[in-house]
């Protein structure tokens, strides 16, 4: 990967759910091992009521950046850790984005308060396929499940993102990044989950 900013590149990941899924975990071992791999990263974060589930996104530039916001359009990847919440951030995809979210929905309270009825997985997953021709929908909370916990969800998902072919970073360096930024006693949960939503994918 060394190189990689040398020739001008870059590669946009935009990570988006709700408070208490791991996004910013995720993306914090996402930044440490791009660094490992020589690779320059940027990255923002917005945190809505995070504690309460409310919106959480975060965008990491990778390679030659000058800036941590991904403007519309420009996302080479989204992961979306809720399904309303890939739907929200199409903003940011364009035809050849890899759009790989989680199918199990986290229903607001205030789809009951107002009587709103939450969208159908397949209305969702046809508004997105008809953004990016690339759309995976993965059951992330099953796979954390059977991998030992529903909390290993976000390295499900990274495990998925690191399966498309364009993604940028080595799955090593990943493995490593792991090790720094996850408590010990949770890594081998943490890794069965990361290699099947890596295997999802492939």
């Amino acid at each position: 990967m060394v190189g990689f900013d040398d020739n001008g590149l870059t590669y946009n990941i935009y990570i988006c759910g709700v408070g208490g899924q791991g996004i910013i975990k995720t993306s914090m071992v996402i930044g440490e091992a791009s660094i490992s791999d020589e690779i320059n990263v940027s990255m923002s974060e917005i945190h809505g009521m995070s504690q309460r589930g409310g919106v959480v996104s975060t965008e990491l530039k990778i390679g030659d950046v000058h800036s941590s916001i991904i403007p519309n359009g420009d996302a080479d990847i989204l992961l979306a850790f809720e399904p309303v919440e890939a739907v929200r951030a199409l903003n940011k995809v364009n035809k050849n984005t890899y759009i790989i979210f989680n199918t199990s929905p986290i229903i607001p309270s205030t789809i009951f308060v107002n009587n709103q009825r939450y969208p159908n997985l397949d209305d969702i997953i046809l508004e997105l396929e008809n953004s990016s021709d690339f759309v995976f929908p993965i059951a992330a909370e099953k796979i954390a499940l059977d991998a030992g916990h529903i909390l290993s969800l976000n390295m499900v998902m990274l495990g998925a993102a690191c399966a498309v072919d364009s993604f940028p970073i080595s799955k090593d360096a990943i493995v490593e990044s792991m090790k720094n930024n996850l408590p010990e006693k949770s890594i081998d949960i943490n890794f069965n989950a990361f290699n099947q939503g890596f295997e999802s994918i492939v």
